[in-house]
């Protein structure tokens, strides 16, 4: 039986005039209504015709997340009297609760997007409500765009409403092709801001990490809103390890109730956090409980102020969630749910002051997040670089040609971006697209089963108790009677299913194209190209036709760690040392007492960066052999000869390598002249030209060719070092040529080498010792040396008295030089470039205190008239 009075009390009714007048002219729609309004289940039940005297309709209905859709759906049925399956159903991944007469149907938006893979015209359903879009997920934003294409060239009496919690709107309008936007009041009660920041200080959050101070501080918080406050209690934490550590330390609360809701939680503790209950209650959530679920009785939000959010993990090239401060539009979320059915109070964990430096509203996921499952989505929808798609953002360009070089290098996708066979089956699968590849390879290697197990164990990272050895986790898993390992066998269930045309029962590969060897994928920073010689590097080639599949361990830990390794092939690791050394060039350690610290090869899982550390650290991982990681990385393995500039001087070697990881090594003798020069020449780059053998002379000759190259210009040429280094060719050979180690550098003479870049085809050449002389003689006779280290100012160090008779300063190339002028005992006296201004004016100062200094040496009174001197006054007497 309806429940009429409920469906009453929903304030989304008053809306509905509206949105039917704005279907039946649009076709689309874009409603805004507060979480409680009920826009999640009041809605889709008129438009399927289930409440109210509309036609009957098909209705479905597309949550971002798994536990939002579960709830939708059993609040849905509770309201029409029924259970899940008759008139309401729900698809999630691993689930299916669908019975024949399902009118509204709740997917996650990844399972409505494999249906539009599978079926661009939706037979069968009349409308589709995409909601909590104002989340801007990926998947939600993608089906956006799928749903558009498909209303506008196929279906175009397809309704489609885009639900959103917050008034910002106008973009989803705008995307809807200004379709109306229609607004539900919602019941709004005061909510007091309560500022409750720790005293001890806290540390920002770190990937995934979060100061144990604050979850310390959070449990406090909670406490003392459970004093202050009546009314049930919503703490909003960010990840299922922080929920836990909190609630263990909430213990001793008396009468109260302390319940988890996050998407992992058993469905029994879900329908009790959503149902109410008699008791007190705390409740410690995810961000699933800002829009996508309501929760009765909560008169009390303590906020934590962190979120996840997802990133573009270079660590293990996927798209990982990490821990961020929330924004200011999810802390009005939040807080807007101790308002819902009475006037309520918001702890925030934070300062006031800080609240204005947070974000305004959270990263679009197409902004930050991996984008290789997008790419592939895409490419099998026929717009392979997404440039028509209607998108409220479009993708990074960097981004997207990230993505496409995974999907290139793992087969599912060709050199013009569109997708394969092997593609379209990977977009299938619901998996990630390293996953999906590693499913499909390894299932005709070590069979669908095990294949699934593994994948199923990376899809959604085991708990911390399963450990960090990958094939451990995988028979804890097995064994296990927890909420994970419920989970866990149902996914592999659902996989062994997909993989299944993969492995045939005599172990020939399937119709798709094997694991080649080819496919390995850089997710971070590549290795140092070596310099090799020909041959160039063997790449492993494809198996011809009817080749024999890739090899598998028939044990456990073998597939485990085949699996891993095609997952991840840049993070396939060889020992080195205390470490790891993948072959992407990255370094990681294993943790203390981990059974991966003793394998010679790992294939890295999942790592992270601890703050601080110097190296990563792996948190799963499996064992490998040196056969599986050559396969695995197939696409990086190199054979050749490496001459390169190492630790001052030139090293050659025969190398065999995987990447960053050497495989073997031997001495290279009578090395290719052409990789010797160029590591010479890369070694002058390092240290420098002072591996050459510089004079007093050659200094002098590069420092007046550099004062000419300032001064005038070309045909001067420039002899800094980048010029220098441009110009190796011109002035280094044939010594450089000639060349084997760094001795040979040493015996080369830098000045003759210059000489060659004179300008002597134009014979400007002839010129130089009258443009930029050596010396230069003063009026005492003397030929004193310029100095020409700074190419602005030439400078001449001569004694004061042999510069007497001198009318003015004395210039080079045009240029007045900077005359340093010194005492008989060569300590400097004055420094001037006008020496007529400083006879006038400044002489006569240094006059009186170097007269008292050398008595013996004529100070006349106008040095300008005098005769010069190197000499005393009793000398020039004889």
């Amino acid at each position: 039986m309806i429940r009429h009075d409920a469906l009453d009390l929903l304030p989304v009714r008053g809306a509905l005039p509206g949105l039917r007048d704005a279907l039946e002219a649009h076709g689309a729609a874009v409603l805004v209504a507060p979480p409680g309004t009920g826009k999640t289940t009041l809605v889709p039940l008129v438009l399927a015709g289930l409440v109210g005297e509309g036609p009957v309709r098909r209705v479905v209905v597309a949550e971002p997340r798994r536990i939002a859709a579960r709830a939708a759906a059993r609040r849905m049925a509770w309201l029409l009297g029924e259970k899940v399956g008759q008139s309401i159903g729900f698809t999630v991944r691993g689930e299916r609760v669908v019975g024949p007469r399902v009118r509204v149907e709740v997917v996650t938006t990844g399972v409505l997007l494999q249906r539009l893979q599978r079926d661009q015209e939706l037979t069968g359903v009349d409308a589709v409500v995409l909601d909590e879009c104002h989340e801007r997920h990926l998947d939600a934003d993608t089906a956006a765009a799928f749903l558009l294409d498909v209303r506008a060239a196929l279906r175009p009496e397809l309704r489609l409403v885009a639900a959103s919690a917050t008034t910002d709107a106008e973009g989803w309008a705008r995307l809807l092709g200004d379709a109306p936007v229609v607004e539900a009041a919602g019941v709004s009660h005061p909510v007091e801001v309560v500022w409750a920041p720790s005293v001890r200080p806290v540390r920002p959050p770190h990937g995934m990490r979060v100061d144990p101070v604050l979850l310390t501080h959070v449990a406090s918080v909670v406490r003392r809103a459970l004093s202050e406050r009546e009314g049930d209690v919503l703490c909003f934490l960010p990840g299922v390890g922080e929920i836990t550590r909190v609630a263990g330390q909430l213990g001793g609360l008396g009468d109260v109730e302390v319940l988890q809701v996050h998407g992992r939680a058993p469905t029994a503790v879900q329908d009790a956090v959503l149902s109410g209950g008699t008791r007190r209650r705390v409740v410690l959530a995810t961000s699933v409980a800002e829009s996508s679920l309501t929760i009765p009785g909560v008169r009390v939000i303590v906020d934590s102020g962190l979120a996840r959010e997802p990133r573009v993990d270079h660590a293990r090239g996927l798209s990982a969630l990490t821990t961020v401060r929330a924004s200011q539009a999810a802390g009005r979320q939040r807080a807007g749910r101790a308002g819902r059915e009475a006037p309520g109070t918001v702890y925030r964990c934070w300062a006031e002051a800080e609240d204005g430096r947070l974000a305004r509203f959270p990263a679009p996921e197409i902004k930050v997040a991996d984008l290789t499952a997008f790419a592939l989505q895409a490419a099998c929808w026929g717009d392979p670089d997404a440039s028509g798609l209607a998108l409220l953002d479009p993708p990074p360009g960097g981004a997207m040609a990230a993505a496409r070089g995974v999907l290139e290098a793992i087969g599912a996708v060709g050199s013009a971006g569109r997708p394969t066979d092997r593609g379209v089956r990977m977009a299938r699968l619901g998996l990630h697209p390293r996953l999906g590849r590693a499913l499909l390879d390894a299932a005709a290697a070590v069979g669908a089963g095990r294949a699934a197990e593994v994948v199923a164990l990376l899809s959604e990272e085991p708990p911390r108790e399963y450990g960090d050895d990958l094939a451990a986790a995988l028979r804890a898993a097995r064994r296990g009677g927890d909420a994970y390992a419920g989970r866990w066998r149902t996914e592999v269930r659902r996989l062994r299913a997909a993989a299944a045309p993969a492995a045939r029962p005599d172990g020939s590969p399937a119709s798709h194209r094997p694991f080649d060897g080819r496919g390995s994928v850089g997710a971070g920073r590549a290795p140092a190209e070596p310099r090799m010689s020909q041959p160039e590097p063997r790449m492993s080639q494809p198996p011809a036709p009817g080749g024999a599949p890739l090899a598998g361990d028939a044990t456990d830990d073998g597939a485990v760690g085949l699996v891993a390794a095609l997952a991840f092939p840049e993070r396939v690791a060889r020992k080195q040392g205390g470490s790891f050394l993948m072959v992407s060039g990255t370094r990681a350690e294993a943790g203390e007492g981990s059974g991966l610290r003793d394998a010679s090869w790992v294939a890295v899982a999942v790592a992270d960066r601890p703050l601080g550390a110097g190296h990563a650290r792996v948190r799963l991982g499996a064992v490998v052999d040196e056969g599986t990681a050559r396969q695995a990385a197939g696409a990086l393995y190199g054979e050749g000869d490496e001459v390169r500039w190492d630790a001052g001087d030139v090293v050659a070697r025969r190398v065999e390598r995987l990447g960053a990881v050497e495989l073997t090594v031997r001495p290279l003798r009578n090395a290719d002249p052409g990789l010797v020069r160029a590591a010479l020449v890369e070694g002058l780059k390092e240290d420098g030209f002072g591996l050459l053998r510089w004079s007093r002379d050659a200094e002098v000759l590069r420092q007046r060719l550099g004062f000419l190259y300032h001064r005038v210009g070309a045909p001067w040429p420039d002899v800094s070092d980048d010029a220098l280094h441009a110009r190796v060719d011109e002035w280094l050979e044939p010594e450089l040529g000639r060349a084997r180690r760094r001795a040979d550098l040493e015996r080369i003479h830098a000045g003759q080498a210059l000489g060659r870049l004179m300008p002597w085809a134009s014979g400007e050449a002839a010129r130089f010792e009258e443009l930029a002389p050596e010396r230069i003689e003063v009026p005492s006779g003397s030929r004193i040396r310029i100095d020409y280290a700074d190419p602005e100012r030439p400078v001449l160090a001569v004694k004061l008295q042999e510069m007497f008779g001198a009318q003015e300063s004395p210039t080079v190339a045009g240029v007045p030089v900077l005359v340093h002028l010194l005492s008989p005992a060569g300590h400097p006296a004055a420094v001037t470039s006008d020496l007529t201004s400083f006879w006038k004016d400044g002489y006569r100062g240094v006059r009186a205190e170097l007269r008292g200094r050398y008595p013996k040496h004529p100070w006349p009174e106008d040095p300008a008239t005098a005769r010069p001197t190197r000499h005393t006054n009793a000398r020039l007497r004889r």
